[in-house]
């Protein structure tokens, strides 16, 4: 009697344990574009101390236009404020630590140190534009003088209301800023209205715009859980404009980007290798009429304006 052949297979659990498995390196997904941080201008200190000058702007230069007299040409001077206010650069500090026995066994196909550093910056600077936001000393929603600030009509935001932000900064206005939501909420109204904003590519991105400036989103301008309420802003940008700028101390050592800087610290007698990621930064609102804020803004959802 013949032998009955043996019919099998490989199994795919057993396959795979000799499958070379393709893998991303870690997806850090709290990451945002950080358009505040690139639109900004930025500027350089020598020390970490930046003092912002002012002319006091109600006291009037006198000046004569047409004067037939020469003799009478009005003496005149432009006067400054005597205590002019000066701002300190903030630091975002963290401290990475990676046992070198898991540098050392584990390394391959992705720098253990290079990963653990990557993202740890990402975070930093995330915390940078936070800062840059809502710090209470230099965040710029907390620099809103309250001239600048309007009360949005009951809704959500409408053409209406950034028309009468323009009118506040209206010296080369550069960019509204506002939660993902304001700007979808600013959108459908737009539609409703039947005037859908037009879009612009800035960093290879589309944007909305309202009246040919870009509508910003960031997630760092906070919506209320309890309101549902929020903020947009209107800023111009620049020395040159008198406008918002950044503030940055260059040259640290290590120095990975402007104002950022990772330093090895040593190995402790654990085997913990430590890394202190530094970032320097500040904010200065030039003039009162470089920023705007609208607010009490309602983001709503979606199906309540359909």
């Amino acid at each position: 009697m013949a032998d009955t052949p043996i019919r099998t297979s490989l199994g795919e659990q057993a396959a795979y344990q000799l499958a070379n498995i393709t893998k991303t390196a870690p997806v850090y997904s709290p990451a945002t574009p950080r358009w505040l941080v690139r639109l900004l201008d930025w500027k350089p200190l020598e020390a970490g101390v930046f003092r912002r000058n002012r002319v006091v702007d109600d006291k009037p230069i006198e000046v004569l236009c047409g004067h037939a007299d020469e003799s009478d040409i009005p003496e005149t001077y432009a006067e400054y404020e005597e205590t002019p206010r000066e701002y300190r650069l903030s630091s975002i500090n963290a401290l990475v630590n990676v046992q070198t026995r898991v540098s050392d066994l584990f390394n391959k196909p992705y720098d253990q140190i290079r990963e653990q550093l990557r993202v740890t910056i990402e975070s930093v600077k995330e915390r940078q534009e936070n800062e840059l936001l809502n710090n209470a000393d230099y965040g710029l929603l907390h620099n809103v003088v309250d001239a600048q600030k309007i009360a949005t009509r009951k809704g959500p935001p409408t053409p209406d209301d950034l028309d009468e932000l323009l009118t506040k900064v209206w010296k080369e206005p550069s960019f509204f800023l506002a939660h993902p939501r304001a700007v979808a909420a600013f959108g459908r109204e737009c539609t409703r209205r039947g005037v859908p904003p037009p879009t612009v590519t800035l960093f290879g991105s589309p944007f909305l715009t309202w009246r040919g400036v870009p509508l910003i989103p960031t997630d760092k301008i906070r919506i209320s859980s309890r309101t549902n309420k929020t903020q947009i802003l209107l800023v111009r940008s620049g020395e040159r404009k008198n406008g918002v700028i950044g503030l940055f101390q260059p040259g640290l050592p290590g120095e990975q980007t402007p104002g950022l800087s990772v330093r090895y610290t040593g190995i402790d007698n654990r085997g913990l290798a430590s890394y202190l990621i530094s970032l320097y930064c500040a904010a200065s609102v030039l003039a009162d009429d470089a920023i705007a804020a609208l607010e009490n803004v309602e983001v709503g959802n979606y199906h309540e304006y359909k």
